[in-house]
């Protein structure tokens, strides 16, 4: 293997031009925010043989525009290999789609999420940390600036996450004056069912198949016995306050969350709609209003 500065990640696509229509304009690096332009002069004779990229930053995200206004639908299937010099293995990073979207003014390429972003939803996915608290944040944040009365979506598929980072989403939720709608699509587990509970009353829907999963708060301590203890502390008032959120949001007694949260407690969709972790159980798409990217959810009621 050959020696790779640790500054550096390779990245590579092993498709030619012909298996991959569409030209990269540029690469952003969000950590920098340096945006690096490659002529595509130079760089389609480099990918007409076999693309391999190096590039200083960790953290690549491509944007894909394509040829001409039809969307490729081999863009969601392409995927980067991505090995860590440190870790020495492989995991593989998908490629995020774009779409263009068209008005008066002329045709102008989005990332998917950006797209979404502009319809006023927000896309929870995978484990919860301070770096995706704090992309959720910034979009509630700017959705609100945007519109203080039209409510806002988050999509939540996660597993769960940090409970520090997690409790800075659920903050600002109460905190902004738009009433957010949560939607479970795959799971809602941890962190992830707290922040479902936290919609807007009337606004907490489920997908027939999610599954919804509640525990108590858990955590590691090492050293002198009284770091122990007071490491064992901080987690007690936490799992109280996790407690005390559950209780606010479903109405359920003290008794039966913290039953609920002495151990992993899987529900159905069907299960959370009945003891109020959501309102509703979605089998087809809420009709569709007047009102521009309200989801059908103007008629219902938004914050408590």
């Amino acid at each position: 293997m050959p020696n790779i500065n640790p500054n550096f990640t390779e990245y590579r696509l092993p498709y030619t031009l012909s298996e991959f229509p569409c030209i990269l304009r540029f690469c952003r690096f969000p950590k920098s925010s340096v945006r690096s332009w490659l002529p595509h002069g130079l760089f389609s004779a480099t990918v007409n043989k076999m693309f391999g990229l190096r590039l200083t930053s960790r953290f690549l995200a491509p944007f894909i525009v394509p040829r001409s206004n039809m969307i490729e639908v081999m863009l969601g299937r392409l995927k980067i290999a991505h090995r860590t010099p440190m870790m020495g293995q492989k995991c593989h990073l998908s490629l995020v789609p774009i779409v263009l979207d068209k008005s008066t003014h002329g045709e102008r390429a989005y990332d998917i999420y950006s797209r979404l972003l502009k319809d006023r939803i927000i896309c929870l996915m995978g484990p919860i940390n301070d770096e995706i608290a704090s992309l959720v944040i910034a979009q509630l944040l700017y959705l609100q600036s945007e519109d203080k009365k039209l409510p806002i979506h988050i999509y939540i598929n996660s597993p769960g996450g940090v409970v520090t980072a997690g409790l800075a989403v659920y903050d600002t939720m109460q905190y902004i004056k738009p009433p957010v709608a949560t939607w479970c699509v795959g799971q809602a587990s941890s962190m992830g069912s707290l922040l479902l509970a936290a919609g807007a009353p009337g606004l907490r829907f489920a997908l027939p198949h999610a599954r919804i999963m509640v525990h108590q708060p858990s955590g590691s301590a090492q050293g002198q016995a009284s770091d122990i203890k007071i490491q064992a502390e901080e987690i007690i008032k936490m799992r109280k306050v996790l407690n005390g959120i559950y209780e606010r949001h479903t109405k359920q007694p003290a008794e039966i969350i913290e039953k609920w949260m002495d151990r992993d407690y899987f529900m159905t969709a069907e299960e959370a709609a009945a003891v109020g972790i959501v309102d509703a159980v979605l089998k087809e798409a809420p009709a569709v209003t007047s009102k521009k990217h309200d989801h059908g959810t103007s008629n219902v009621s938004g914050k408590s």
